[in-house]
């Protein structure tokens, strides 16, 4: 069957709200966590292309995993029948009906879904790394990497080996010693991380992280709307734990002109930014609810704002008390994963599921179009005791007001 009829047969199939496959991603520099709910069998089944710490929401958008990364990693499928045998990508369903997905606002923009999420689940932290702007992701054909951190409680039974996270550079920082860092990169620890101060991580909360913004992420796992774009490059040359980054890291998403210019990664970096005393004020994000508590917890459910201090993407947390029935309406399209419970949504089954095999389908993830989202989407709870726990991540919400 062609893309636009398979399109149109899930669009009919669920009434505006398409089924996702489960997208998982491995990254060879990370040691996953193992909280994301894949089977434990499964975690290292891609061999010597590394561990899976990663599950991408919504995404039409590529993993770029080096030279052997097969050419759909990162992107999400829709599944068009019950078991999975006709399927397509989300990217082709909505390269094919445009604005019946997406909605005309955000197709005459971009002429594509601009966002994805994803899990990050790692054993350890990340690298100090970044994320480059438009101006420096332009130079090779990409877009900027703005994102967002959330960290969910269903998800952290334990924190990891080092839940904490660096962000910046001390306000005193100067550049001569971040590019005496940059160029100690081949020569052993660069201790660049001597230049940055740690936050502690806290559950139900998170950071918005704008690009150019240096950052070195700590061992919880974590929800993370994100634009469509997978640049980045490694700063850091030595982790914690003494793990290696590779030196063609530090050089990732630079112009081949540019290589070994350690001045062009230092303009990567959005100086004021990093060294911005109020850091913590400025981008710490604790939930917002999106009306008055007291009025949604007598209509059966908690609807909040979990990320919300990025213009180009943004996130709700949506729980349904057990027993009820609500009907919530969007105003704008958005992918969801449930992180708890189950019961039904719109006419699809949903629920969390305890363990997921690798290639295994699921009823957890959702990709809800515009008109559906306009229209409200009716969501049932049967359980007595469990409530129904939904993350919802949006390229725009023009409903947003709060920075």
């Amino acid at each position: 069957m062609e893309k636009k009829n398979l399109a149109e047969k899930a669009m009919t199939e669920g009434k505006g709200i398409l089924r996702l496959a489960p997208t998982w991603v491995p990254r060879s520099f990370c040691r996953p966590g193992k909280r994301i709910k894949l089977h434990p069998d499964d975690y290292f089944i891609l061999g010597k292309r590394g561990g899976i710490d990663e599950r991408w929401f919504s995404s039409t958008t590529w993993a770029e995993n080096g030279a052997d990364t097969p050419e759909d990693e990162g992107l999400s499928y829709v599944v068009v029948d019950e078991e999975g045998k006709e399927k397509l990508l989300l990217r082709d369903a909505v390269d094919e009906l445009g604005a019946e997905v997406i909605g005309e606002t955000l197709w005459n923009k971009y002429h594509r879904w601009a966002m994805f999420s994803k899990f990050f689940d790692n054993a350890g932290p990340l690298p100090h790394h970044i994320h480059h702007r438009d101006e420096h992701a332009g130079r090779i054909g990409e877009a900027g990497k703005p994102e967002m951190y959330f960290f969910p409680s269903q998800l952290n039974n334990h924190g990891g080996e080092f839940p904490f996270t660096f962000f910046g550079f001390n306000p005193e920082t100067t550049k001569e010693e971040v590019l005496k860092a940059l160029k100690n990169f081949p020569k052993g620890d660069n201790n660049i991380l001597g230049l940055s101060m740690a936050y502690k991580l806290q559950l139900d909360t998170g950071f918005d992280v704008p690009p150019g913004v240096m950052h070195a992420p700590g061992s919880l796992c974590t929800y993370e709307p994100q634009f469509a774009s997978d640049v980045y490059a490694m700063y850091q040359s030595v982790l914690l734990n003494g793990q290696i980054v590779e030196t063609d890291l530090l050089w990732k998403n630079c112009p081949k002109e540019e290589v070994g210019n350690y001045e062009y990664l230092l303009d990567v970096i959005d100086w004021e930014k990093n060294i911005d005393p109020n850091f913590h004020k400025k981008h710490f994000m604790k939930p917002v609810p999106v009306r008055p508590v007291e009025d949604m917890i007598t209509d059966g459910y908690l609807e909040e704002w979990i990320c919300y201090k990025s213009s180009a993407v943004c996130a709700k947390r949506l729980t349904i008390l057990p027993g009820r029935n609500v009907t919530i309406k969007d105003a704008a399209p958005y992918g969801l994963i449930c992180l708890e419970g189950h019961g039904t949504f719109g006419k699809w089954q949903i629920e969390s599921p305890a363990l997921i095999h690798y290639g295994e389908l699921t009823h957890d993830e959702y990709f809800v179009t515009e008109d559906a989202a306009k229209a409200g989407v009716k969501i049932t709870n049967p359980s007595s005791t469990d409530p129904i726990v939904i993350l919802k991540h949006f390229s725009e919400n023009p409903e947003l007001k709060i920075q």
